[in-house]
């Protein structure tokens, strides 16, 4: 399995950081991709990708909700280390009215640019789209070049899925949320052809059943692809095999090892 969105270099997992990273080996993680968030978790960040090389890739991007009064900073660090190294993508990146709107004319324009980025770059994003789908569809539209990548934590409708398509090569990322009782991501996802569906955790964040209410972590994305598996009738294998194929056909891992 490819857990495509972890965040493992969180202060949540100091404690057993080495253990945590066993237990994903362990419950068949073979890979996982790490989002960027703002400058200062990028050297946490790139320090577990070099120390876990052909296991963690690093993505770099600024995340909607760090969009703050120093946002044109943030921004131009981005830029600044776009050329450090072989990024797997380019994200999180996105828009998020959920916690706040103060800096939404920001966070649309910070989105823009760096899809922009992601364009030049010849590089997948990694969108963040909470409480934000119109707003998220009107910058894809503005910016109005070929893009790809993944809609992090989808959690919307068969509908939103299929205007997800139409604006870019994009897949959907399922998350522990596909887990919870009454989850409406997993009507929709009896719609969703397994090829366009990637693994994800969010860890140390939504943690699937039967662990719900605690922290998550990469060796938890085995629950998800056992529900994909039950809501399409499909066995594990089939679930892994393809959705695996899916990342390593957006990612291109194998350009991306230091």
């Amino acid at each position: 399995m490819i857990d495509t969105h972890s965040h493992i270099y969180d202060e949540a997992f100091n404690e057993d950081f080495d253990q945590m990273i066993a237990r994903a080996r362990e419950a068949g993680v073979e890979k996982l991709v790490m989002p960027g968030i703002d400058s200062s978790c990028h050297d946490l960040m790139v320090a577990a990708a070099d120390a876990l090389p052909g296991f963690a890739f690093a993505a770099i991007g600024l995340h909607p909700t760090e969009i703050r009064e120093n946002w044109r900073e943030e921004l131009q660090f981005v830029y600044d280390h776009l050329h450090d190294r072989p990024w797997v993508a380019i994200g999180e990146i996105g828009m998020d009215l959920y916690w706040s709107k103060d800096y939404l004319e920001e966070q649309k324009e910070v989105f823009c640019a760096q899809l922009d980025l992601a364009h030049e770059a010849d590089l997948p994003v990694i969108i963040h789209a909470r409480e934000a789908t119109e707003e998220i569809f009107a910058c894809i539209k503005k910016v109005a070049k070929p893009l790809r990548g993944t809609f992090h934590a989808f959690t919307g409708s068969y509908e939103t899925y299929t205007r997800i398509k139409r604006a870019g090569d994009f897949f959907v990322g399922i998350g522990g949320v596909v887990t919870f009782k009454n989850a409406h991501v997993a009507a929709a996802l009896e719609r969703i052809p397994l090829e366009d569906v990637l693994l994800e955790t969010d860890s140390p964040y939504l943690t699937p059943v039967p662990y719900r209410g605690r922290r998550n972590e990469s060796a938890y994305v085995r629950f998800v692809a056992e529900k994909i598996a039950q809501i399409k009738g499909v066995d594990f294998e089939e679930v892994n095999a393809v959705t695996t194929r899916n990342a390593e056909n957006l990612f291109l891992f194998s350009k991306n090892i230091v």
